[in-house]
């Protein structure tokens, strides 16, 4: 726990009779990109809320910069930052007038709060847009915006949950370098997507949440070594399915799944090369059009582990889908 900036032991939270969070426990250690990843339902939102003094935690222990988040929520404040799913911004305000307002509601004092407004106006490369309203902003620059607005402190750990969700991939890429400025700057960030390509871009570590308490972590390298490569093979028809999938099995030891003349395999422990694949296919008869190794990636790691799939797990995907949503919740006021 000394080394750790965001550490949970055994969190729980009960709305009525949906547990969302079922022993849940954590240890961020400063100076990174931790994604969370789960299925709606899963308890990232909840976990996000609890982390960030919006809604208090049923039992267990929640302790972020150093401060317990339920006996001391005023100290837990001073050191985070939160940029959510929706935008909190005024369109009928400038960005500047926006920034200055939340900065002296963060206690900044007037002069303070504008010096702030024009420190991240210019360093985000807004300051050419910091006198337009916010309404005339493009998606991007809102999210952009946003995400500046949650800076306005300096968090030591900043919480973000989906900032790019429907975000074209320009705008997209720009919140990505905006993110990397804060780590090496020395923000720890804990992220939520579901954009599993983001993750794997920017996370040096993942989580996979699922029915409340983490089930997996490491980094996005040694997750996907657990499920190894992916051999994909399309024969000409259904009749090679049978002698296609027994070369496949015999080769890799695990069982392969058809989808029409599709065929894909996992290899974990053993990993033929394609020559090797191609010449076992065309002794054993079958006919084939093509064939591919591929490596997994965090879909197949998320589809492993939950047996869901995450349909936006590329900048044009639909969003997510699986699973139920998270229980409607009242946000707290924490005194």
């Amino acid at each position: 726990m000394e080394e750790s900036i965001v550490y949970t032991k055994d969190l729980r939270k009960r709305y009525g009779d949906v547990e969302a969070l079922t022993g849940f426990d954590l240890a961020i250690p400063p100076n990174l990109v931790y994604g969370l990843l789960g299925p709606n339902g899963a308890g990232k939102s909840t976990t996000l809320k609890i982390l960030s003094t919006l809604t208090r935690p049923s039992s267990g222990l929640a302790v972020v910069g150093g401060f317990d988040v339920a006996r001391e929520p005023g100290e837990v404040r001073k050191v985070i930052g939160l940029a959510g799913q929706d935008a909190t911004l005024d369109e009928k305000l400038t960005a500047r007038e926006n920034l200055w307002i939340l900065g002296k509601l963060s206690r900044l004092g007037s002069r303070g709060a504008r010096r702030r407004a024009d420190e991240l106006l210019e360093r985000f490369d807004l300051a050419h847009a910091g006198k337009r309203l916010v309404g005339t902003y493009s998606g991007g620059m809102r999210r952009r915006l946003d995400l500046v607005a949650s800076l306005l402190r300096a968090p030591k750990v900043l919480f973000l949950d989906e900032p790019t969700t429907g975000l074209d991939v320009r705008s997209r890429m720009d919140i990505w370098d905006t993110v990397r400025e804060l780590v090496a700057d020395g923000t720890t960030v804990l992220l939520t997507s579901q954009y599993l390509e983001e993750v794997d871009q920017l996370a040096a570590a993942v989580g996979v949440i699922d029915h409340g308490h983490l089930i997996a972590e490491g980094s996005p390298a040694q997750l996907k070594s657990q499920i190894g490569s992916h051999i994909d093979v399309v024969v000409e028809s259904a009749d090679h399915l049978g002698s296609a999938m027994a070369v496949l099995e015999r080769l890799t030891g695990q069982r392969p799944e058809a989808d029409g003349t599709h065929i894909v395999v996992a290899a974990i422990d053993t990993v033929p090369t394609l020559p090797q694949i191609v010449r076992e296919l065309d002794a054993s008869g079958a006919e084939v059009r093509d064939v591919g190794i591929r490596e997994s990636s965090l879909d197949d790691v998320f589809l492993s582990l939950t047996g869901k799939p995450v349909e936006a797990s590329s900048p044009i995907g639909k969003q997510q889908t699986a699973g139920p949503a998270e229980p409607a919740q009242t946000q707290e006021v924490v005194a």
